[in-house]
């Protein structure tokens, strides 16, 4: 499947639940100082995270042209690139969790309305919870997303141990799918919640791994778990859950109206029908018959 197919699904998925489709913003943003590129769907967005009413309405998609040079020196492994596409849906405190997670499963999973991946390799991470910020773990995405498993006849074991790798290691091994993290699965501005000034939003968020089924590179460490940098699990998307806002007193409270920022890569969905190399999709295949042409490969 092309590129433009998949960006193309995904489009019409969201726009036939009551999305109105939005154009990419600029990848050079002309209003915000702070950056030089836009980096992510989010980023051009974040005014309407923060109060403002959005002109298409509570509900939007659309997919984000990026430029993101924070991780250059990881290009060359089998998923990471410089310039991307993120898709996005969003949410501006219209539905949340029950509504978003059933729908970027059903995209993902449906042969029918979706993209039709093999249920069989997604794994899926959300939020340890942290004690010392009075918040815990994210036990309602866990329940929605072992039902929507158990639709395809698959029994989705959790495992909650924070951030022992050897854990996740035996979570693997028992065939567990779900697995929580601390410092991978929260979103804010500021980083961890410790971090977080009085008055930010924030919140826990869920991702979704693909499996290629590769052999564990043991440089990264002695197990293998869907957040290992390997290349055998690949993220594909991750939905934030902003349903949160620090006090004064450093503890927090629930927002009174909860927001969902979803960003799925584009080039990574579409690579789950070519296989484990970024590089091989069809965006980049005058690029490479050139480059073997002329290495004589």
């Amino acid at each position: 499947m092309t590129l433009a197919e998949v960006r193309t699904r995904y489009l019409e998925f969201f726009a036939a639940r009551g999305h109105a489709i939005i154009p990419s913003a600029p990848i050079v943003p002309g209003t915000d100082p702070t950056t030089l590129f836009t980096s992510s769907g989010m980023q051009p967005l974040l005014p309407y995270f923060l109060g403002k009413a959005h002109p298409a309405g509570t509900r939007v998609v659309n997919s984000q042209l990026s430029f993101r040079a924070g991780d250059i020196e990881e290009v060359g492994d089998n998923r990471h690139t410089t310039f991307f596409e993120m898709l996005g849906n969003w949410s501006f405190g219209d539905y949340f969790k029950k509504e978003q997670l059933p729908w970027i499963f059903e995209f993902l999973t449906s042969q029918e309305t979706g993209f039709g991946i093999d249920p069989q390799k997604l794994y899926i991470t959300v939020y340890a919870g942290d004690p010392a910020a009075g918040i815990a773990v994210d036990t309602e995405a866990v329940e929605i997303w072992q039902e929507l498993f158990r639709t395809k006849g698959i029994d989705a074991g959790f495992v909650s141990v924070g951030s022992e790798a050897a854990g996740y290691e035996r979570g693997m091994k028992n065939g567990e799918r779900i697995f929580a993290y601390t410092e991978k699965n929260w979103w804010s501005r500021a980083g961890a919640p410790s971090n977080m000034p009085a008055g930010e939003p924030g919140g826990p968020d869920s991702e979704i791994f693909y499996d290629f089924g590769t052999s564990h590179d043991p440089k990264w460490g002695p197990h293998c778990h869907p957040n290992c940098d390997c290349g055998r699990f690949v993220e594909i998307g991750n939905s934030v859950f902003m349903q949160f806002v620090k006090k004064e007193d450093g503890t927090f409270e629930e927002l009174p109206k909860k927001n969902i920022d979803f960003g799925g890569g584009l080039e990574r969905i579409t690579m789950a029908t070519v296989g484990p190399d970024i590089f091989k999709l069809d965006i980049f295949d005058s690029a490479r018959r050139l480059l073997e042409v002329r290495s004589d490969k």
